[in-house]
């Protein structure tokens, strides 16, 4: 529906749903993208991805100079599809032009860490990977509470760690960043998580003004036009050089 009303931003053939991932950096969270939103993305998809991951970490996190990687099976260039590669290369070739760091290709377990501050991938892979997160975390959130009540000295336990635990829960709590990002259309879209309660849907609707008050939709237009641009002038580079 919102393809349909609003559109999709020049230069964008995807369009991607952006998620908060909980993550070492002083933020706390990093930027994961395409979430879902589709299980296609060719180079120049995901070319768009990094701008707009980046675009939104610098606009919505405060972020003044963004670090993207691109996640692949291995942080060697040789590994990865093909797409993977010269998509690899046309990320390195828009960084200083996207006013972002390119970190180069990054694994799974790089996703919660303080390398990056945006992942790259595919919806299908994005999608995986934040389903596999929430169930591994709702895993050790069920053993920790059944062990924590297994016997009274347990128990005492976890009443000297309540305000360790309290802010545990509250940093990898969801409601807290709920509100995937739908980026790349011509205006600021909001995917709220179905099972989102009153915080969740309040700090959904906070982004969205937060975003819409800094002329966001604009400022990603103009980085995605010139990624487009780019694009085209590293295939004619290609095309040259060959």
């Amino acid at each position: 529906m919102s393809m349909l009303r609003l559109r999709k931003a020049e230069g964008v053939n995807r369009p991607a749903i952006a998620c908060l991932w909980p993550s070492h950096n002083p933020s706390g969270f990093n930027v994961l993208l395409d979430a879902g939103a589709d299980i296609r993305a060719d180079q120049d998809d995901l070319l768009a991805y990094a701008l707009m991951g980046a675009s939104y970490a610098r606009n919505g996190m405060d972020i003044p100079r963004p670090r993207v990687g691109l996640l692949n099976v291995g942080v060697e260039e040789h590994k990865g599809r093909a797409e993977l590669k010269v998509a690899h290369e046309l990320i390195a070739s828009a960084a200083d032009a996207g006013d972002f760091e390119y970190v180069g290709f990054v694994e799974g377990g790089d996703i919660p860490s303080d390398r990056i501050d945006v992942i790259v991938t595919d919806g299908f892979t994005g999608n995986v990977a934040l389903k596999t997160g929430e169930g591994t975390a709702k895993l050790i959130s069920g053993l920790l509470r059944s062990n924590l009540k297994a016997n009274p000295m347990a128990m005492l336990g976890a009443l000297l760690a309540r305000g360790a635990l309290k802010a545990l829960r509250k940093k990898v709590d969801p409601s807290g960043v709920n509100g995937g990002v739908f980026l790349g259309l011509n205006h600021t879209v909001i995917k709220s998580h179905g099972s989102a309660d009153a915080a969740g849907v309040s700090a959904a609707i906070s982004l969205a003004y937060r975003l819409a008050r800094s002329g966001f939709s604009d400022k990603l237009a103009a980085r995605v036009a010139s990624a487009v641009s780019l694009a085209q002038d590293v295939r004619d580079e290609t095309d040259v050089t060959s």
